[in-house]
């Protein structure tokens, strides 16, 4: 039985207890998988797993916390419902975790700016490191590990750090994790004023749609965000750059010793813009403060949730 069959057959015995298990079916053309909620079994059958379900499930999570609901879960995606717990915000007695390895995720933008037909696309396959796109005016093969998503090059867990039924074998799983984010490499590498040009050029792009803030799974303020309260005002309606810098700060901010890196606002941006490089740098300044990385112990508690009057990394009187 192949690890597909043998999960939706777990889900199937799972599923007379739980409200929906959340997974990906395909989406509106072969390229796409799409978020997928499971109540029959014949949703079950529709249900798949393959490196182009990129999406990080666990954004639902906080909105069904009295749901008792069944997820799949990538290694990387399995650092948010850590955080999640850590948080508060869902309830573990009403999850059932379906752990699953990870070759790596596709990065359908890189994809499409790869293959040379912008037609309909027929047919999709994986074979040997490979993702194979045909049209109706021909095929294009490109290696796998050429269009995967930034994440897949930092978040270093194939395998899920939490799960109630584990499928697959971790020596089978992509080699995920095995370096530091290049867009973060190449941003240290500049000097201050490179840096502010770079940030002015991509926030200028910006549309103030929101759809960074609306992947992000620890984005949990709801009506109480900065850019929709008006009282207290922080964000005008005005476009300009420091409007839409203003907001990003804050965000980076909000997440600090949060963010797990799993890369939806960056994926849902349509202008392309490389925001997870922000979080990235935020997260390394809490890995060297705090000896602290999100989303992989639940009985861990967040550098920023507590408070000590002397950090051993922070020299408070010594400036």
């Amino acid at each position: 039985m192949s690890m597909l069959e043998e999960l939706k057959t777990k889900i199937k015995d799972e599923l007379p207890n739980l409200d929906w298990v959340i997974g990906w079916k395909q989406g509106f053309d072969p390229l796409q998988a799409t978020p997928h909620f499971m109540r029959t079994e014949q949703d079950v059958d529709q249900l798949i797993y393959n490196p182009l379900c990129a999406q990080n499930l666990a954004t639902f999570l906080p909105g069904m916390k009295d749901k008792k609901v069944g997820i799949l879960v990538k290694g990387c995606d399995s650092r948010t419902i850590v955080e999640l717990l850590q948080e508060n915000l869902i309830t573990r007695e009403n999850l059932v975790i379906f752990g699953l390895p990870c070759s790596g995720a596709v990065d359908v933008s890189k994809v499409r700016k790869e293959i040379d037909s912008p037609g309909r696309i027929t047919e999709v396959t994986f074979d040997g490191g490979h993702i194979r796109i045909s049209t109706k005016q021909g095929s294009s093969s490109l290696a796998l590990a050429d269009v995967l998503l930034p994440k897949c090059r930092t978040n270093p867990y194939a395998m899920p750090v939490i799960a109630d039924h584990v499928f697959g074998q971790e020596e089978k799983a992509g080699p995920c994790g095995q370096g530091e984010s290049p867009a973060l490499e190449a941003l240290e590498a500049m000097s201050l004023e490179q840096r502010f040009d770079y940030w002015q050029y991509h926030m200028d792009r910006c549309i103030r749609c929101y759809a960074c803030r609306n992947a992000c799974p620890m984005c949990v303020c709801r009506d109480h965000c900065i850019a929709d309260t008006r009282d207290p005002h922080w964000l005008s309606q005005e476009t300009d750059v420091q409007q839409k810098w203003m907001f990003q700060l804050i965000h980076v901010m909000h997440l600090a010793g949060r963010c797990t890196e799993c890369g939806e606002c960056e994926r849902a941006c349509p202008m392309d813009i490389p925001i997870l490089s922000l979080r990235q740098k935020l997260n390394r300044e809490i890995k060297d403060l705090f000896d602290y990385e999100a989303g992989v112990d639940p009985e861990a508690v967040p550098p920023l949730l507590t408070f000590k009057v002397e950090e051993a990394n922070i020299n408070e009187r010594g400036w």
